[in-house]
């Protein structure tokens, strides 16, 4: 068993070499004045960080060997477009770039058929996504994309949205440690709408007596469909904070609406 739980066919990963960051340098410094044979170096040198990439995908069906493939060309771009003079480390510089590679093959490759219009909105935010967190180092929030592209920010939602894949209705969504939910829990039962708008009452008069941060979490989370990444960087909070307030915020509102 590869020490990456990544097996990939021809390759011993436990033999890839990994480069100290004065050997990182050294190289980058020949391959910036033309040795091509330091770029190959460089390359080998960084497998690992596809490697460790790679175990997020690796209940994904496709092969992983494509997927590897896939993930080394998104290192190439990385090595070619690296500058010493970021002052940052080339993991640092790749890994947004190898994610958005094995992302974009992912999609292009999905069984379902979006409309090219969707299709050709969601590739433009994504470059923007892709071209801002190289720059800035973070990924953008909604509204800087919709102020940037002139594009509301449902419909950023909406075409993003259309190229996932599509989940299974067993599919663990939320667990607290008590019992699992899972995606059937919450599709809505048409013979029971009496009881989904009791529901729906109770919901609302429990936002009503949350905290007012809880309750602007839940509805940029659950409503907005905004990543706790991005409620943290709107509300100048950290990431940790915003998952901590929205936990309490859930088990708060299931209280009071039992």
């Amino acid at each position: 068993m590869s020490k990456y739980k990544v097996d990939i066919t021809g390759l011993n990963t436990n033999e890839i070499k990994v480069l100290t960051n004065e050997e990182m340098t050294t190289l980058f410094t020949r391959y910036q004045q033309g040795d091509l044979h330091a770029k190959e170096e460089l390359i080998n040198g960084n497998l690992k960080l596809v490697l460790s990439i790679l175990r997020s995908f690796n209940k994904n069906d496709t092969n992983l060997d494509d997927l590897f493939q896939v993930g080394v060309i998104g290192l190439i771009k990385a090595i070619d477009n690296f500058d010493l003079s970021y002052g940052l480390k080339l993991s640092t510089y790749a890994v947004p770039l190898i994610i958005g590679e094995i992302k974009r093959y992912l999609r292009d490759n999905t069984a379902l058929r979006v409309s090219r219009s969707i299709k050709d909105l969601a590739y433009q935010i994504i470059k923007f996504k892709d071209d801002y967190t190289v720059t800035y180092g973070i990924e953008p929030t909604s509204e800087i994309i919709s102020k940037s592209l002139g594009i509301d920010e449902y419909r950023i939602a909406y075409a993003l949205d259309a190229l996932k894949d599509p989940a299974s209705l067993f599919e663990p969504i939320y667990n607290d440690g008590g019992d699992t939910i899972y995606l059937f829990d919450q599709i809505a039962d048409s013979k029971d709408q009496n009881n989904d708008q009791d529901m729906m009452i109770s919901l609302r008069k429990a936002l009503l007596k949350i905290k007012e941060r809880e309750k602007t979490i839940l509805i940029e989370r659950f409503i907005m469909g905004r990543t706790q990444m991005e409620i943290a960087c709107n509300m100048g909070i950290s990431q940790a904070q915003v998952s901590r307030i929205e936990k309490n915020a859930i088990s708060h509102v299931r209280k009071l609406i039992k």
